[in-house]
């Protein structure tokens, strides 16, 4: 058994070495080649959708050559980008050619940037939670040691050109806690432009029918971030759900819809066996941003996506059943969240039904205002523009 590990582990490498094939023959990059990759290949979704998605409103699909990486290729795109398949032939060769890469999260590894390609890391969300040098122990999966870790995220760190962020606060700790010494845009997400650019009736009702949602009900989205010590392995987390579904379907059945949406790195479908056309589970192919606008109220608990759902300033609750052990065990906040947080922070289902009953938006409004005023100041709704301006400014 043990040869045949030795023997599967040498195939695996395989892929990788045509990869320094392809960079020894491919003597220079091509900068009209855009690589564009969110969560790994798991969806088309996030910061570098926006991005290609204003180039397509530009036409500069049909100037530049636009590739993006999937896991699942039979996902529908628009424009007249490319769809190759992650850890292939064509994967590995436009890694080696390609004049701008674009992603919201690592690149393995072993794909190495040429200095004429240029990197920009969007990154995926505004912390909380602590990240890469400012981390105290680190207990995630295939990571025990955190010294490990670290030496490994910021090796990773050095072939970013530059790194979006979506606030002052997170540029200050992106600076400090990714030791990143390039340019940081402090420009607002990408991926949040379409919260200012659509938030009206007719968008809202159409993705509403898009997505088969039962008319006259209000929505809550349920959307909580992992647990670095839950997991089943090669980087799946487990959906923890701790709330009494149950209870919820039967207070507040005949007035709203729940929609579940995981983070990307939770791989995981609930059975729901009782709950339909109560509960609406989301997978990867649908990005958030659009579950943003169609839904009423926002329910997460440690996740970034607070920090973007804040910008339709409406109603937030927070569902922290084990605030205690995330805190001080798993990864640790930044800020004093109990102090910050602009809405109700429950542990029990009890309490967050009464507090979506209860909901007062005037007891929040100046906790909301100052959240806001925080973390919101840089979406303007142009931050996909002016990466795309960044883009151009190379010529080509």
């Amino acid at each position: 058994m043990g040869d045949v590990r030795k023997y599967l582990k040498k195939l695996a490498k395989i892929p990788v070495l045509f990869f320094y094939y392809f960079l020894i023959f491919i003597k220079r990059v091509d900068s009209k080649i855009i690589i564009f990759e969110s969560n790994l290949g798991r969806n088309y979704s996030g910061n570098p959708r926006f991005i290609y998605e204003e180039m397509v409103a530009r036409g500069l699909d049909q100037v530049y050559q636009c590739y993006f990486v999937l896991e699942d290729t039979s996902i529908t795109i628009p424009g007249n980008a490319k769809k190759i398949k992650r850890i292939s032939m064509p994967y590995f060769l436009l890694f080696a050619k390609a004049g701008f890469w674009i992603s919201d999260t690592r690149m393995p590894a072993y794909l190495y940037k040429r200095k004429r390609t240029v990197y920009i890391q969007t990154w995926h969300g505004t912390p909380l939670k602590r990240l890469a040098l400012d981390m105290f122990h680190v207990d995630m999966e295939g990571e025990s040691d955190l010294r490990t870790y670290q030496k490994k995220f910021i090796k990773n760190v050095r072939t970013w050109d530059y790194l979006i962020s979506q606030n002052s606060y997170s540029t200050e700790i992106f600076r400090r806690a990714f030791d990143f010494k390039k340019d940081i845009l402090t420009i607002g997400y990408p991926r949040n432009d379409i919260l200012l650019k659509q938030n009206n009736l007719k968008s809202i009702e159409n993705i509403k029918k898009r997505f088969h949602l039962p008319p006259g009900k209000k929505i809550l989205l349920y959307a909580p971030t992992w647990r670095d010590n839950e997991h089943y392995g090669s980087h799946q987390y487990k959906f923890s759900i701790k709330i009494d579904f149950s209870l919820l379907q039967e207070q507040l059945g005949n007035e709203y819809i729940i929609l579940l949406k995981a983070h990307y790195l939770v791989g995981e479908q609930l059975d729901l066996r009782g709950f339909e056309g109560f509960i609406y589970q989301f997978g990867p192919d649908v990005d958030i941003a659009e579950l943003y606008l169609i839904s009423d109220m926002l329910i997460t608990d440690y996740s970034s996506v607070m920090f973007d759902y804040s910008i339709l300033n409406r109603p937030m609750l927070f569902f922290t059943y084990d605030l205690e052990l995330y805190k001080d065990k798993l990864r640790g906040f930044y800020f004093d969240f109990l102090e910050e947080a602009p809405g109700p922070v429950v542990k029990t289902s009890q309490e967050l039904l009464v507090a979506i009953q209860e909901y007062n938006p005037w007891e929040y409004k100046t906790k909301y205002e100052e959240f806001r005023k925080k973390y919101n100041h840089a979406d303007q709704g142009n931050a996909s523009e002016k990466v795309v301006d960044l883009i151009l400014s190379y010529g080509g």
